[in-house]
């Protein structure tokens, strides 16, 4: 399951990739225009940006191209009308994983999208100064010595990693750390942190009353 931006300002066709995609198992935020796109990539951290290249105010390479000097490097797949070379040379360049041209083939795009997700999962450990995180197993290691991390810690950890430097919302570390079911605790919510900062005391920083961030340089 992946969390999805699709950004595509035609409302039939938004709505086409969201009922398909969805059936598909993944989680989709859709928008029909870049400001709105922008706004929710504060809010939640994605897998995976499908972006429309025509679009109302700027052109989907454009926002891209804000997104990567941000520093997000969620993948992208560009969805365009455009046919000639100098716009698919355009779109790498301003950082896109992949292109697909319209009208789309649903099919086509499910492939290219779990193309890309697999690409994400090629760099499976994470090297945060002298340790190791294995983020499929989530398993913190030390010179191949495990050590003592909970449950909710080790899903803490991979929450902040995948913010990729971003202050990463409070009430989305919630989301993930509890169930429906389970409430929330802003007391435990602090012992995980701590029980991180015993192995990170300086990457990871806490923006009072919005969320945490963590750096792994």
């Amino acid at each position: 399951m992946a969390r999805i931006l699709v950004l595509e300002d035609d409302k039939l066709f938004n709505e086409t990739l969201e009922d398909f995609l969805e059936e598909e198992g993944h989680v989709l935020h859709c928008t029909l225009d870049p400001y709105s796109a922008l706004d929710l990539t504060y809010e939640h951290i994605f897998d995976l940006y499908l972006f429309d290249v025509n679009l109302p105010y700027e052109n989907g390479f454009e926002l891209l191209e804000k997104l990567r000097q941000s520093g997000d490097e969620t993948p992208c797949i560009f969805i365009t009308s455009r046919e000639d070379k100098a716009s698919l040379k355009e779109g790498f360049e301003k950082g896109g994983d992949d292109y697909i041209q319209k009208p789309v083939d649903l099919d086509e795009l499910f492939l290219r999208i779990q193309a890309v997700l697999r690409r994400q999962v090629r760099s499976q450990i994470v090297q945060i100064g002298a340790y190791q995180f294995d983020i499929l197993t989530k398993t913190l290691y030390q010179n191949d010595q495990v050590l003592e991390l909970s449950m909710k810690g080790s899903e803490l950890l991979l929450t902040l990693l995948e913010g990729q430097g971003r202050v990463v919302p409070l009430d989305q570390i919630k989301e993930r750390l509890w169930s429906a079911s389970e409430e929330a605790s802003d007391g435990a919510l602090r012992v995980y942190i701590a029980q991180l900062k015993k192995y990170f005391p300086t990457q990871i920083q806490n923006v009072r009353g919005v969320g945490y961030q963590m750096s792994i340089k």
